[in-house]
């Protein structure tokens, strides 16, 4: 993979380790959407069981962005291991810890390592919408129809 300075980058993150063990977020492949998320502490996780999992870093991050905390596939598909409130968000002006919430929905007990990629982080632009009350709505093909309306 090449160096970070030689990507196309688009944003800049700045990223503090908090503990001299941290990892910061990277990219496995070139073109990925997420980068990996790595764990600073060992965990056990049985099944059933959340925990919210330390990563030893900070974000800056540039305003009118967010960071999306996601999955792992592999993690998932092989252990049942997900981040419970997927995607978790990073706001650009939190400065604090990430954490990532890792639930265990598989059937045997799973230890994270301490240095394991956990999660994946995509960076996302962020719109600001404005709220304007209003006596109804345009009417629309589908209407009210929700869960299960299409079939």
């Amino acid at each position: 993979m090449p160096p970070e300075e030689d990507r196309d980058l688009k944003v800049v993150i700045k990223c503090l380790k908090l503990d001299k063990n941290a990892q910061l977020p990277r990219y496995a492949h070139p073109g990925d959407a997420g980068m990996d998320i790595f764990a600073l502490e060992s965990v056990v996780l049985l099944p059933g069981e959340r925990k919210r999992i330390r990563t030893g870093i900070a974000l800056e991050l540039p305003e009118g962005t967010e960071a999306q905390v996601r999955p792992r596939s592999g993690l998932a598909f092989r252990h049942g291991i997900t981040v419970l409130n997927s995607p978790g968000t990073v706001d650009s002006g939190y400065r604090g810890e990430v954490m990532v919430i890792l639930i265990n929905l598989g059937q045997a007990a799973f230890t994270v390592e301490a240095g394991m990629r956990i999660a994946q982080m995509v960076v996302k632009p962020v719109l600001t919408a404005g709220i304007q009350e209003a006596c109804a709505l345009n009417g629309t093909e589908r209407g009210g129809g929700g869960f299960g309306s299409t079939g």
